[in-house]
């Protein structure tokens, strides 16, 4: 669906109105595309207190072939850099800003105390202004549940107000995210790294990301343009839209997919296999057989390494207009199947052990909406399953997470009406509604065998959307 707003405000003529009247000028966002690099351009280095991540940092940097700059307060940056072999400078002269930089990165993990936020500032003051359109943001910091004081604690959690105010000043497409990195996973941070420094994370912003110890074994991708090489992937709800793009992202990223909807959907889900060299399963997944059909689907396939669970419905009407059956079909199909589908294939064994669960969740989860309360019960109720779970499935090796998008430009949002259409692209930080690549993208970093730091998390992708932020 075409944003013409988007494509007004960024010609001349709109660009000028749009300034005269104080209106929105959404920039278009850069997104991936196959073969790029993570970064293109400096990503600028700061730090305070002791850090903790800069070995880990010139790892990931040097795998990702990074170039870095450190600023000033981070004179412990040059020696890890040269002794890991990477291109490294220092950034402003004189107490003056440097050149741009397409990303921002300050490890905050040797901070302990609230005194020390002068770091912080230092360090944000001096290169606000200094990042690229489209660029990046990573704050690095220590679970505040995991640290050894109160004071440790309580500066790690303040991390949060600055990233997410930082996300609505910079403006200019720039994502800016926290993620808490536990002690003992140094070693998990590439993967996210990759993610969130790059074109794939365009439409995530602000957003607070746990890294822990390895779920299973941590496995490297022999090349990480086709991390997914030798996975099957399941992805529901893939005729169209969403389900679509994750299924073409999926194949993309090197794996067999295997692509389920509804038997009613069945034409475009054999277009959709056919076009990814995938299979093609017609089946209701709120039938009551249908955990065992996929178990074995499964297991004739010889097992599947990741689930997608992206089928949902909606049957909008306030509570008191809306009949019971509407009720119990979205709570069923958006929430309940969600969780006999994930315990019959873990349990059987048709999940392959070290495999990967991706749950759509929806921000109407997170913030409620008018008129959703039977989908906002199951989008919600997709983050509690993914954050009870996580636990129980880690001792098997496998690892969930949810994505919850936001405004996402698709067949079914083209049919709102125009005023809650325009407002649901304009209330977030970036001004415009996100592409299904964008949930894509997300989903297929949780996928990946090099994200077995990650399990229990629920990502926004909603371009930090003002409504139950």
């Amino acid at each position: 669906m075409t944003d013409n707003y988007l494509n007004f405000a960024n010609s001349p003529l709109g660009a000028k109105l749009a300034d005269a009247l104080g209106l929105p000028k959404p920039m278009p966002l850069e997104r991936y595309k196959s073969g790029q690099a993570v970064v293109k351009g400096s990503v600028l280095l700061g730090g305070g207190g002791e850090p903790q991540l800069l070995e880990a940092l010139a790892a990931a940097f040097k795998s990702m072939a990074v170039q870095s700059l450190a600023h000033a307060q981070l004179a412990q940056w040059m020696p890890v850099a040269n002794k890991a072999g990477l291109m490294t400078g220092r950034w402003g002269v004189d107490g003056k800003p440097g050149e741009k930089v397409k990303a921002l990165v300050f490890d905050a993990t040797g901070l302990t105390d609230s005194t020390q936020s002068d770091a912080l500032y230092q360090f944000f003051h001096d290169a606000a202004r200094s990042v690229l359109p489209c660029g990046r943001v990573v704050i690095l910091g220590r679970p505040p549940e995991g640290c050894a004081t109160a004071r440790q604690a309580t500066i790690q959690r303040a991390l949060e107000g600055l990233s997410r105010s930082l996300a609505k000043e910079l403006k200019k497409a720039i994502a800016v995210q926290l993620v808490y990195v536990a002690e003992g996973a140094e070693g998990q941070l590439e993967s996210t790294l990759r993610f969130l420094l790059s074109p794939r994370s365009a439409y995530v912003s602000a957003q607070v990301i746990r890294v822990g110890q390895t779920v299973g074994t941590q496995a490297v991708p022999a090349d990480w343009a086709k991390p997914l090489a030798g996975k099957k992937v399941l992805v529901t709800g893939a005729s169209r839209g969403i389900g679509a793009s994750i299924a073409e992202v999926m194949a993309r990223e090197g794996a067999t997919v295997i692509c389920l909807d509804v038997p009613q959907a069945q034409p475009g889900l054999d277009e959709i296999a056919a076009k990814l060299g995938g299979t093609a399963i017609a089946l209701d997944i709120g039938a009551e057989d249908a955990p065992q059909k996929l178990v074995d689907a499964a297991k004739l396939d010889g097992g599947w390494d990741v689930v997608v669970h992206n089928a949902g419905i909606t049957r909008d009407k306030t509570i008191a207009n809306m009949k019971e059956h509407f009720w119990q079909m979205v709570v069923n199909v958006n929430l309940s199947t969600q969780e006999r589908i994930n315990d019959a294939l873990v349990e059987s064994g048709a999940l392959k052990d070290g495999g990967r669960i991706v749950c759509v969740s929806s921000i109407s989860g997170i913030a409620g909406n008018l008129g959703q309360t039977n989908y906002a019960l199951s989008k919600a109720g997709v983050v509690g399953m993914v954050q009870s779970t996580a636990p129980i499935f880690a001792k098997k090796g496998i690892t969930i997470n949810a994505v919850a998008p936001g405004f996402i430009e698709t067949q079914m949002t083209a049919a709102v009406p125009f005023a809650i259409r325009e407002a649901g692209r304009r209330m977030n930080s970036m001004s415009q509604g996100g592409q299904p690549q964008d949930v894509a993208e997300a989903i297929a970093w949780f996928a990946s065998p090099a994200s077995s730091g990650l399990t229990g998390n629920v990502v926004r992708v909603c371009g930090q959307s003002l409504i139950g932020a």
